[in-house]
């Protein structure tokens, strides 16, 4: 019940927040660059739009069984001939092999235009800081911004990006 409430109270924080960067009407999107873009769960419709826009692969980071997944995400984007990948990460319980399996997602990817997507944009935006200070050397100031923007983690979600850092060599503390 309490994870419910967490993540209805996330959704509806986000909400207002529908944009359309990257030409993607979803919750909180984020165009990190031209190839790689976090958001929220987009609509079918918005997904059925990604061929045009030039995506290549999605890796969406909710289980396939939340309230507002779009059940039928994998055939939109098949017919499109983009990639789809789920890791389910357990909101309430991050851990170091979803990082692993995220960043393998990533690598297969490597090279395409990604679309990195949960329900809200907090699992996406954490997951590719990570994956741009870990993989790509960036600097972790910097690369926040772009979470600062969706959310500030806390509880599980901070002590797991700030380990997921910590086993990677790198010192950071978020805000």
């Amino acid at each position: 019940m309490r994870r419910r409430a967490l993540l209805a109270t996330a959704a509806a924080l986000a909400l207002p927040v529908r944009a359309h960067a990257a030409g993607l009407a979803a919750p909180n999107v984020v165009e990190i660059s031209p190839r790689l873009v976090t958001s929220g769960q987009p609509t079918a419709a918005a997904l059925a739009a990604l061929g045009e826009q030039g995506f290549g692969a999605v890796v969406y980071l909710a289980p396939p069984t939340v309230h507002d997944a779009v059940k039928e995400e994998p055939a939109i984007l098949a017919a499109q001939g983009i990639a789809y990948v789920n890791v389910p990460i357990d909101f309430m319980r991050p851990a170091a092999r979803d990082y692993e399996a995220f960043a393998a997602a990533m690598a297969a990817h490597a090279g395409k235009k990604v679309l990195v997507h949960c329900q809200v944009n907090m699992r996406a935006s954490t997951m590719v800081f990570l994956h741009r200070v870990i993989e790509s050397k960036e600097d972790p100031d910097t690369a926040y911004q772009s979470v600062a923007r969706v959310w500030s983690p806390s509880g599980a979600w901070k002590r797991f990006l700030v380990a997921t850092l910590r086993s990677h060599g790198v010192s950071f503390e978020p805000y």
